[in-house]
């Protein structure tokens, strides 16, 4: 049987200054603008994913792999108040190859919708582009200390 890895670390992607003069840091400003106890679920499941680590937690349905064009990307899901909130993610099993400390879960950006709805293609291609722009960079870059 192998050894159980460490927790892995938790990181926020902050947008370079080539791509967006501010530095904007998508995920914290989504995390900012939701509901307290929202951010404080969606923060809990980051960190109990972080513990498990990612490789081996099950998810509940909170904590999941998208597909298709958002291949490589994970979601924590959160309801409340007829809002379906989502936060996402990507992992990077050799996050220390890329200017990381070592194994984390970046947090990327976030966006909700009312119940019975979709978000749209436009949404997805969006958080598909913050993905990618923060996959180009060597060292990634994330959000300092």
């Amino acid at each position: 049987m192998a050894a159980r890895q460490g927790p892995w670390a938790i990181e926020f992607f902050q947008r370079h200054f080539d791509e967006d003069a501010g530095e904007t840091v998508p995920a914290q400003v989504f995390l900012d603008a939701v509901p307290d106890r929202v951010a404080a679920k969606m923060v809990a499941v980051v960190q109990a994913v972080a513990a498990a680590p990612p490789p081996a937690f099950s998810g509940g349905g909170m904590w999941e792999a998208m597909h298709d064009e958002m291949s490589g990307v994970y979601e924590v899901r959160v309801d409340y108040n007829g809002t379906h909130y989502r936060l996402f993610c990507v992992l990077e099993r050799d996050g220390a190859n890329v200017g990381l400390t070592g194994a984390s879960i970046v947090l990327i950006d976030g966006r909700s919708k009312k119940y019975r709805t979709t978000i749209s293609a436009r949404e997805y291609k969006t958080i598909r582009s913050l993905v990618d722009e923060y996959l180009r960079r060597r060292p990634r870059s994330v959000l300092g200390p």
